[in-house]
């Protein structure tokens, strides 16, 4: 997100040292780096193999500035430090005003608010598009996105049992909504 100069929104507090803005072809190879340690590290993403930054390119550039689809950047001393991003919910044309929201952080920057930036960010500018319902799939356990989501105002609508296999372990997934109006 912009703010009306053009520049980047800055954290406040703890996080003054963190830029938030709109992801950028640049931060391609960053993104998916980040992306893969879920793969490899942790049931949370269900993709089970790392990602190439070509193969992540068609995701990057289905997220404009504007719009439904967002991609948001965390970076701090010129790193990226995490993101957020809401994305189509289902291809089909009558769920086009429901999205799907994910946050992924380096694994170093926990606990640090900087989720809650973006996740702040994020639902600031999605409130300025024709969106009606954000969703969340958080596999479990997952304390910390079960937070985050809870303070953001999503409302659990259900867990589908043991619906993804890694790690040779099957894993739950709670979903959560968030109205938007």
């Amino acid at each position: 997100m912009l703010m009306e100069s053009g520049e980047p929104i800055p954290g406040q507090g703890r996080n003054a040292d963190v830029l938030v803005r709109p992801g950028a072809s640049g931060d391609l190879s960053a993104l998916t780096d980040l992306y893969n340690h879920y793969v490899r590290e942790t049931p949370v993403t269900f993709d089970v193999e790392p990602l190439t930054p070509g193969m992540r390119r068609e995701w990057l550039e289905a997220h404009p500035a504007a719009g439904r689809h967002r991609l948001l950047v965390a970076e701090s001393d010129g790193r990226v430090i995490g993101y957020a991003c809401s994305g189509p919910y289902r291809p089909k044309q009558a769920y086009e005003t429901s999205v799907e929201t994910s946050i992924y952080l380096a694994p170093d920057q926990g606990r640090r608010g900087i989720g809650s930036l973006l996740y702040a960010e994020l639902f600031r500018a999605l409130a300025e598009e024709d969106v009606h319902r954000a969703y969340a799939a958080i596999t479990l356990p997952n304390p910390g996105s079960l937070r985050l989501h809870d303070r953001f105002g999503f409302e659990p609508v259900g867990v589908h049992r043991e619906v993804g296999r890694k790690f040779g372990a099957y894993w739950d997934v709670a979903w959560y909504q968030k109205e938007m109006r």
